[in-house]
């Protein structure tokens, strides 16, 4: 520790440049960053299994006696946090004055671009120039948006804490990692009397070249970014544009007023296909990536409008989250956090889907324990992030609120219904049919539903059921 602090944090993100500045910290004498030390899917680096003597099952178990050996040991030490890391860490870091903060940043599309491209090649570190791996990556307007809103929040969440404690944070830009006299300040910053001579030479960048080599479709990318406020990307302490949370996800009509907030688990395709035949348009022509601006814009353009959100049951949603994100292994699966619950929770399902062995029994057993481990994750008890497919559908209009209320709560059943009457009250006749989505899941749930999986329910989200009314999903 220093007379300032008693350890640090990197805060950054992925392909930004975290393992060179690491490499640099771990230069200077006495000064020691132990990696990802709050990953959820590890503890450090990939291969280790403890750090300072903590594991991860004590570290998930308690995050503090992690803190705590950070700070007790021999070196004056630290870690690298993401915006996916074990939230239970943040609050109290960032309230912590004796925490120094660091706040590490790069230009979004150069990060992104980064990024997907080590997600191609499986590179996520270069110490050799000879065994570097290329590849070249199609650029997803949508993909990125979501990206940068979910950055921009994290921005927003470290600015905001430092703002009302009264601190503030060493920050270091991309393109600062280069100059040894910024290493030396941040030594400075920190407390440490020691000081390089020269930066690490061992890492290597990765992709040197420019954008346009690096992108198949690189002509698409200005019209994926008109609305993008370029002018405040490099803005210091948040490089994003500011938008409201999750707007990006956020689908309209190209020709109509009608608008709809999608809810993660929710009846998503079967609701586009709806709003793009109402539209007379195909589903890919319907508007989202939309920013703030955009969202307005589209507002003045269609008055009158209406937002609309659909409520589904807690045991149908819950159902279809754990097959598409978890149970799966196809597109739109998390792979990483399934591997983690199939090792760290014991979650009974197998390595792959498909699989011949896995049956209806298996598949209640599974779906039980998922349901115990939404309930410890949504009451702050595991490293794993909250992701919006299992956070309570009152949490997520909570936060659609912030910039656009829905109009209309429809219930899933009410759709057939509810839809065409909605368009109605817009001057818009000869509604399409509403046709629900087919199931995809290897077993529906009424296969496998009983009283202990609604009482399981009922408990991970009694807020939704006294919230919205929900009675026993049969």
């Amino acid at each position: 520790m220093t007379e300032r602090f008693d350890y640090f944090v990197v805060f950054a993100e992925m392909r930004t440049g975290s393992n060179f500045l690491e490499a640099n910290l771990n230069g200077l004498d006495g000064v020691t960053c132990h990696g990802e030390a709050f990953n959820p899917h590890f503890i450090g680096y990939p291969n280790k299994t403890e750090v300072l003597g903590v594991s991860q099952d004590d570290r998930d178990s308690d995050p503090q006696v992690l803190i705590n050996a950070v700070k007790s040991g021999d070196d004056f030490g630290g870690f690298r946090f993401f915006n996916d890391h074990d939230p239970r860490v943040l609050e109290p870091m960032l309230d912590d004055p004796r925490c120094a903060k660091i706040i590490l940043t790069r230009n979004p599309m150069d990060s992104f671009v980064s990024w997907k491209i080590a997600q191609a090649t499986g590179q996520w570190k270069l110490t050799d120039v000879r065994k570097r791996r290329d590849s070249k990556i199609t650029f997803n307007g949508e993909e990125f948006a979501m990206h940068v809103a979910r950055l921009q929040a994290f921005q927003v969440t470290l600015m905001n804490a430092l703002q009302r404690s009264g601190q503030t944070a060493f920050y270091v830009a991309y393109e600062d990692l280069q100059d040894v006299e910024v290493m030396n300040g941040l030594a400075k910053f920190l407390g440490v009397d020691a000081r390089l001579e020269e930066l690490d030479g061992k890492l290597k960048r990765q992709n040197p070249s420019h954008i346009s080599e690096k992108v198949e479709n690189f002509d698409d990318i200005p019209s994926a970014l008109r609305d993008l406020d370029q002018f405040n990307l490099a803005r210091t302490p948040n490089f994003e544009p500011r938008r409201g949370a999750m707007v990006p996800s956020y689908v309209a009509g190209k020709n109509t007023g009608l608008m709809f907030l999608p809810i993660a688990g929710g009846p998503d395709a079967s609701v586009r296909n709806w709003l793009a035949a109402m539209d007379g348009s195909e589903v890919d022509a319907l508007q989202t990536d939309m920013n703030q601006k955009a969202l307005r814009q589209w507002k003045r353009q269609f008055v009158p409008n209406r937002a609309f959100c659909v409520l589904r049951h807690p045991v149908a949603r819950a159902h279809a989250s754990f097959c598409k994100a978890i149970l799966s292994t196809g597109p739109g699966s998390f792979l990483k956090i399934r591997r983690t619950l199939r090792n760290r929770f014991s979650l009974p399902i197998p390595e792959q889907m498909p699989d011949e062995a896995y049956g209806v029994d298996e598949h209640r057993a599974a779906f039980k324990e998922y349901l115990r481990f939404v309930k410890a994750n949504l009451a702050g008890q595991t490293a794993i992030r909250q992701d919006s497919h299992w956070a309570s559908q009152a949490n997520l209009i909570t936060g659609f609120a912030n910039f656009a209320s829905p109009d209309v709560l429809f219930r899933e059943e009410e759709l057939a219904s509810g839809l065409p009457e909605l368009a109605a009250k817009l001057g818009l006749s000869q509604a399409p049919a509403y046709a629900a989505d087919p199931h995809e899941t290897p077993f529906d749930i009424a296969d496998i539903y009983d009283d202990e999986i609604e009482a399981l329910c009922q408990d991970v989200y009694q807020r939704d059921y006294l919230t919205f009314g929900f009675s026993n999903w049969r």
